[in-house]
């Protein structure tokens, strides 16, 4: 992670990615909102298209599920491109690898940002931890503190009727999976 002016510059980078992410849920819930009533969803169905699972992360059942979604998705996708867009890239196919074992397995279908957004949340607990640097570790545990409230919903009997705790609990574990997969150990020397 970069310091000082270093964060500012990493920050303006990459402060855009989310936000053209973002566009596209917004962009489909304004289409099915006017051309389909509501009722042109794209989720993760069992025994659908495998098309689901790609679709299923910008698909909203109405503007109340996608603004609650939009809230947490941006500053959890700033604070993990503040590491790198490759460590951000590598938490959107974690969140992928794991949603395949839930559509395939799950009896309920399921769709919305919240997978990615405990994806996000799961590596930003974790890296912090596997990479033992202050400023990283300073990055878990602000997450920590300020998103930890989310966590009780990864457990079926704190999530509100209605709302995939599956998705949840299979995004954060691809975030999990991507810190896991994106660490490497220390190389012994000089640090540039």
């Amino acid at each position: 992670m970069a310091n000082g002016s270093g964060v500012m510059v990493k920050l303006q980078q990459t402060f855009w990615l989310p936000l053209l992410v973002v566009a596209v849920p917004w962009g489909q819930e304004l289409i099915d909102q006017i051309f389909f009533g509501g009722q042109w969803n794209l989720p993760m169905q069992p025994g659908g298209s495998f098309v689901g699972v790609l679709t299923a992360p910008f698909s909203h059942g109405g503007f109340g599920h996608l603004i609650g979604n939009t809230l947490w998705f941006l500053p959890l996708s700033w604070l993990v491109l503040l590491k790198s867009w490759r460590d951000y890239l590598a938490v959107w196919l974690g969140v992928y690898a794991t949603a395949i074992p839930v559509w395939l397995l799950w009896p309920n279908g399921s769709h919305g940002l919240s997978g990615v957004v405990f994806g996000l949340l799961g590596y930003l607990l974790v890296i912090g931890f596997l990479e033992k640097r202050p400023l990283v570790l300073a990055l878990s545990l602000f997450s920590l503190v300020s998103y930890g409230g989310l966590l009780p919903s990864l457990i079926p009997f704190f999530s509100p009727p209605g709302v995939s705790w599956i998705g949840h609990a299979s995004g954060f574990a691809g975030g999990i999976l991507a810190a896991g997969a994106i660490y490497r150990e220390p190389v012994p020397g000089p640090r540039l």
